[in-house]
C-alpha cells in the first residue's frame, strides 16, 4: 500500500469520524417536544374546521403550505424537461432498438391486465388524497408505475410525447389558475374554501382539494411518464 493511499484512506476515516461525532452530539442532545408548538397546535384543532379536510396533513400540504407544493412541483417539472432534453441528444434516429431481450408470454399478459387497475388505483389515490393517505404526488406516480409496467411488457412501445406534454400544461396552468382564484375569492393562493367545505368525510368535501389534488396527480404522472418514454427510446435499449 503507498503513502498516497494511506493518505486517502486516512483522510476518509477522519471525514467519517468527524461526520459520526456531529450526528452523535445531535443524538445526545435531542430533547423530545412535550407539547405542540403553536402553529403545530393550530393545525391539529383548526384543520379540520377551516378546511374540511378528515386528513390533515392534506390540507397542510395543499392549503397552509400550498407555494411550497408549488415549488416541489416546479422542481419536477424541471427534472423532467431536463432528463428529455439530455436524452433527445442521444436518441437514435432509427427508431428500432437494438439487443432487445425477449419479454415473456406472463408480463405481457399481466401487463395487459394490471396496468389499467395500476393507473385506476392511482386516479383514486389523488381523488381521496383528502379523505386517506395519499395525494396528487402518490397517486401519480401510482399511474407512471403503470406506464412502466407497459414499457417493460413492450420495449417497443412508443406513447405520444404530444398528448403527455399536453396532460402535463394543462393541469399545471389549471393548477396554478386555481390558486390565483383563490387570492381573489378567499383568503391566499390554493385557498381550497373557493368551493364549499360540504360535510367532512364525504367524497365531495374539502372545497377544492380534490380538484387541486387531481390536477398535481395529472401533472406528477405526466411528467414522471415523460420521462420513463424518453429513457426508453435511447440508444441504450
Amino acid at each position: 500500500m503507498t503513502g498516497k493511499s494511506m493518505i486517502k484512506r486516512f483522510l476518509a476515516l477522519l471525514l467519517l469520524a468527524g461526520i459520526g461525532a456531529m450526528f452523535a452530539s445531535l443524538l445526545l442532545a435531542y430533547v423530545p417536544d412535550t407539547d405542540l408548538n403553536f402553529t403545530a397546535r393550530y393545525y391539529a384543532e383548526n384543520t379540520a374546521s377551516d378546511i374540511g379536510a378528515a386528513n390533515i396533513v392534506t390540507a397542510i400540504i395543499v392549503t397552509y403550505r400550498g407555494l411550497d407544493t408549488l415549488g416541489e412541483v416546479t422542481v419536477l417539472f424541471l427534472a423532467s424537461g431536463i432528463v428529455g432534453l439530455v436524452l433527445s441528444f442521444g436518441r437514435k434516429r432509427d427508431s428500432t432498438p437494438r439487443n432487445l431481450v425477449p419479454v415473456g408470454e406472463l408480463l405481457t399478459t399481466a401487463s395487459q391486465h394490471l396496468a389499467p387497475v395500476i393507473m385506476l388505483l392511482g386516479v383514486y389515490v389523488f381523488v381521496n388524497g383528502h379523505l386517506t393517505p395519499g395525494g396528487g404526488f402518490q397517486g401519480g406516480a401510482i399511474i407512471a408505475s403503470g406506464m412502466l409496467l407497459l414499457l417493460l411488457s413492450d420495449p417497443l412501445k412508443r406513447f405520444s410525447h404530444t398528448l403527455i406534454a399536453t396532460v402535463e400544461s394543462f393541469s399545471g396552468i389549471a393548477y396554478i389558475a386555481l390558486g390565483l382564484i383563490g387570492l381573489v375569492l378567499a383568503g391566499g393562493f390554493l385557498d381550497s374554501r373557493i368551493l364549499p367545505n360540504g360535510i367532512l368525510g364525504e367524497l365531495i368535501s374539502a372545497g377544492a382539494i380534490p380538484l387541486i389534488y387531481s390536477l398535481i396527480g395529472l401533472k406528477v404522472g405526466a411528467e414522471f411518464s415523460s420521462m420513463l418514454t424518453s429513457l426508453s427510446e435511447t440508444e441504450d435499449l
